[in-house]
């Protein structure tokens, strides 16, 4: 392994390690080569520097102390993983400590006390506001900025031996079988969350010893996918090499030719099926066993579900915020009721879906449970709640800036271009909402509730129901009047979205004015008169830009367009948002009026086909899929 200090030229190994995450960045390889048994990996991040004696520094070392206690053997047992938050912005600092699944509560609790210390050394980042700290039993990070629960596969810097192996074209496969086995037994077997060791037998007697491990707070699928992209740098840094690792954020691999666990697990046999699963097998391995959570555990993280912890209701269930025990993750539970009206099939539907997606815009998927009636769905918890919390309150409003609005249309845009089109599969929403984009602690926005989701093969342009369900003010009227629906119903969704984010206004309570009763007319005349900058919150005052504000007006008129031919898809639009001018062959036709679709609604009689929420509740559909 590295040893510290260690001079290369004129460089110590903190130079170096800092000169390597920039050329990994530019994609120049730069690697390290190791020879002694102890390790020592410090990842400096970011330029910004802390004074000394500042608060920032106080919470600092608040937060480091906590980190370095483990305080029992079940929760080495089960994995150490703890993070913490210190102080208030703009001095919050965030931090995590993980102990290797294999060393003992002795072994973790020194490791995790000299990581402290060296972190904040010479040879570690001093005054760094971003380091991660890397030894042989354990890792250390803190950040000026929140990184929990979130997936950092890069930067990647490998270390390797200075040792090479004599049949390359052997050792290969051999490593890669091996590597691949156990990164999929870390995130499906029961024991040490994301943590997964073997052995494989290389050549008369020889065998290769491999270690994966993923920060604990990091959904399986998100781990697996960090594990496979180093495993698959490894050719490009280490080829041949008789030992190396690969460190990022997230995940980090490791083998060598000797035994260098340092416990009594027994790591699994090698398994007579193809270590790399299929793209089903590893879908299904991940979105069922390995996220499906003891009720009991569940329950006792939200506190039986106490009223304390409810983060709010409507016609699916009750929201509850817990903490999971071994992790000490933060996650927001949703307990479906029993007459939510979403079977076990829409249940399995958005388990299945949301395990598969993963986007910075869109909210993650932590487990699910079921048992008997009970059915919960675990997600990434949300400090800032859902953005109707915000929006359309009179005072909380005002956190709202333009900045702000303007990252969450340009969020929400991206998310659902990923669903529409980037992702492995093709979804359609169907239930876009301010109540359904969460908002994380930096105001970031994260798509949620896939209950009525849709999946569509790619070359799929339309389907149609005959039940319609969905919520007042958002549905596309082609899918009110005749039950169709495609990525052009969410492009209208996302449309009204953008005008309620700028007006401040819910579509569907809208005050009237005199020159219009409903949010879309309201935008619609106001366009047509050349004022369409008075429709903004008044909360705005003249801290908006206007340029910026046009662009959001014109794109929202152009996706709730009522001939849907001449909406325009998600690429576009993610593309007018990021161009200064839009063009004059975009020129918005007239919406869907509001009043329009109801008295549509009433004339029709579409009472037994309809179903609409006047709540904020989604009403999602009865029918199987």
């Amino acid at each position: 392994m590295v040893i510290r200090n260690k001079k290369v030229g004129c460089l110590n190994l903190v130079s170096i390690s800092f000169i390597c995450l920039l050329f990994s960045v530019s994609n120049l390889l730069i690697t390290i080569k190791y020879t002694t048994a102890q390790a020592f990996y410090p990842f400096c991040l970011g330029d910004s520097n802390y004074t000394i004696n500042s608060t920032f520094q106080t919470n600092l070392n608040h937060l480091l102390a906590s980190l370095s206690n483990p305080v029992d053997n079940s929760i080495i047992k089960n994995g150490y993983f703890r993070n913490a938050t210190v102080g208030q912005s703009p001095d919050t600092v965030y931090g995590s400590a993980q102990c290797r699944g294999d060393v003992t509560l002795d072994a973790c609790q020194t490791c995790a006390k000299v990581a402290t210390q060296e972190i904040k050394g010479e040879n570690g980042c001093p005054n760094s506001k971003q380091a991660i700290i890397r030894l042989d039993h354990c890792m250390l990070r803190y950040s000026n900025q929140y990184y929990f629960n979130s997936m950092q596969a890069e930067p990647r810097q490998p270390f390797l031996s200075d040792e090479s192996v004599t049949d390359r074209d052997r050792f290969r496969p051999i490593l890669a079988n091996l590597l691949k086995r156990i990164a999929t037994e870390a995130v499906v077997n029961k024991g040490i969350t994301n943590f997964g060791i073997g052995d494989a037998n290389y050549t008369n007697g020889t065998r290769i010893y491999g270690l994966v491990q993923c920060t604990a707070d990091i959904p399986p699928l998100s781990c697996y996918n960090c594990l496979v992209g180093a495993i698959s740098y490894l050719p490009n840094c280490c080829d041949g090499s008789r030992g190396a690792r690969v460190i990022s954020p997230s995940c980090s691999i490791r083998y060598e030719f000797y035994p260098f666990l340092n416990s009594t697990i027994t790591p699994s046999p090698p398994s007579s099926m193809d270590p790399t699963p299929s793209n089903d097998m590893k879908d299904e391995i991940l979105t069922t066993e390995s996220l499906q959570l003891n009720f009991a555990i569940v329950s006792a993280a939200t506190d039986d579900f106490s009223e304390a912890n409810k983060l709010g209701e409507g016609g699916f269930g009750s929201v509850y915020k817990g903490t999971l025990a071994d992790s000490w993750q933060e996650i927001a539970v949703k307990r479906l009721s029993k007459n939510s009206g979403q079977g076990e099939q829409e249940f399995k539907n958005e388990v299945t879906l949301v395990a598969k997606l993963q986007h910075r815009n869109l909210v993650k998927l932590v487990g699910f449970s079921l048992a008997g009636e009970e059915k919960l769905l675990v997600y990434d918890f949300m400090p800032n709640g859902s953005l109707d919390g915000f929006l359309f309150d009179p005072v909380k409003c005002t956190q709202l800036d333009w900045e702000r609005r303007y990252n969450i249309v340009a969020g929400v845009a991206r998310g659902l271009l990923y669903l529409h089109e980037e992702s492995r599969l093709k979804i359609i929403h169907r239930d876009l909402k301010a109540s359904n984009i969460l908002l994380d602690v930096d105001m970031n926005p994260k798509i949620a509730d896939f209950g009525m989701a849709r999946l569509f093969g790619h070359h799929q342009i339309q389907d149609n129901t005959n039940r319609i369900v969905g919520t007042h003010g958002y549905m596309a009227p082609e899918y009110v009047v005749r039950g169709e629906f495609s990525v052009k119903s969410d492009v209208f969704s996302f449309g009204v979205l953008v005008l309620e984010i700028l007006c401040g206004q819910r579509n569907r309570s809208f005050h009237s004015s005199d020159i219009a009763g409903d949010l879309l007319s309201y935008a619609w005349t106001h366009w047509n008169n050349g004022s369409a900058i008075e429709i903004l919150d008044p909360t705005l005052k003249d801290t908006f830009s206007r340029s910026e504000a046009m662009r959001c007006i014109h794109v929202a008129l152009l996706c709730v367009q009522e001939i849907v031919a001449d909406r325009p898809t998600m690429p576009r639009v993610v593309q007018m948002l990021n161009n200064s001018v839009i063009g004059q062959d975009y020129i918005p036709s007239s919406p869907a009026f509001l009043a329009d679709i109801k008295r549509h609604i009433e004339l029709q009689g579409y009472n037994e086909s309809v179903t609409c929420s006047v709540n904020e509740v989604t009403v999602t559909e009865l029918y199987p899929r």
